[in-house]
């Protein structure tokens, strides 16, 4: 297969890397046509090394932000860049040399061949790599990847974080710019989207490079910032996708098993407060009606799951190139 023959732009965006960006622009192979470095008002030298490289290769394309934007921010106007360019595939390549470009191969080709609409790395299938992770990203990364299989409605993939992809511009043509978070929840709004395009996403294994330098995701994030937006996507997706766009019969096992797991948490909760003020045991019949709504709203609500589980897109919507 001939890359060369196909229009791929990679899109990088630039935030204080001015110690790797000359070795991950050199790095880049011949066949990436387009190479779009957008320079998110870093504070560093970054912008004047990305300058410097652009008089030695015509692909490089510089554009500035005036004020930081964020990777969601940097990576939307890479993303209309390469549109406006006509690139028919783009890369998202991290500017600090985390992503070997020796990997683009994997990437790129299904999206070639018609096999998948959006191709992403997973870094949980090398272990010799994963031992390299830091313990901060590793912990992060594992915690969180249940939470976002849910919101996100993709349960066949895992390191759903992972920033190293490749997609389409079918696709990406489709995509409501305005709705992708601007900063480190961008990956997870976007798969968000997709999944409401129906676009089919191929994970492939393919290593980080971690080299010691300080991750600037804080604790703070992880642990309040991104379940909170993670339940907010998921009630998103299930209102639109089980209610506005269709009605099925997990929309049906939603509104019946939800009010029964309610019902009985509530009324149990309510109930045994009571009782156990007075010192009076309850009634069988008042412990059998919320352990009762209880069982049967959770086994309601697992079929949903399992419905939804199976719903997951598994067919590509773009032809071969």
């Amino acid at each position: 297969m001939n890359f060369a023959d196909y229009g791929i732009a990679t899109v990088i965006p630039a935030y204080r890397v001015e110690r790797d960006i000359e070795s991950v622009l050199s790095g880049l192979p011949d066949y990436i046509k387009h190479i779009i470095v957008v320079d998110d008002a870093s504070p560093d030298s970054s912008a004047d090394l990305i300058t410097a490289a652009a008089q030695k290769d015509i692909r490089i394309i510089l554009i500035k932000h005036s004020q930081n934007q964020g990777v969601g921010g940097a990576m939307i106007s890479g993303f209309e860049k390469a549109l406006e360019l006509g690139a028919q595939i783009v890369v998202k390549l991290d500017g600090d040399g985390q992503m070997d470009a020796a990997h683009l191969p994997a990437l790129i080709a299904p999206l070639i061949e018609g096999k998948a609409d959006f191709v992403k790395g997973n870094r949980f299938r090398d272990f010799q790599s994963l031992q390299q992770m830091p313990f901060i990203r590793r912990i992060g990364n594992l915690s969180l990847s249940f939470l976002t299989k849910a919101a996100t409605g993709y349960w066949n993939i895992f390191d759903p974080t992972n920033g190293f992809f490749a997609v389409r511009t079918e696709i990406l043509a489709k995509l409501p710019f305005n709705q992708l978070d601007r900063r480190y929840f961008f990956e997870t709004s976007m798969l968000s989207n997709l999944y409401l395009l129906d676009a089919f996403i191929l994970d492939v294994p393919i290593p980080a490079r971690y080299r010691g330098e300080a991750s600037s995701m804080s604790i703070w994030r992880v642990l309040v910032e991104f379940p909170i937006k993670l339940i907010r996507t998921l009630l998103r997706r299930i209102i639109l996708k089980y209610f506005l766009f269709d009605f099925s019969m997990t929309s049906v096992y939603l509104l019946t098993g939800i009010p029964l797991v309610l019902f009985g948490l509530i009324f149990g909760i309510t109930k045994w407060i009571q009782y156990a003020s007075i010192g009076i045991a309850a009634p069988t019949g008042t412990v059998m009606i919320p352990t009762l709504s209880l069982i049967v709203g959770i086994q309601i609500l697992l079929s949903a799951i399992e419905i939804d589980m199976k719903s997951t897109p598994h067919k590509a919507l773009t032809n071969p190139l």
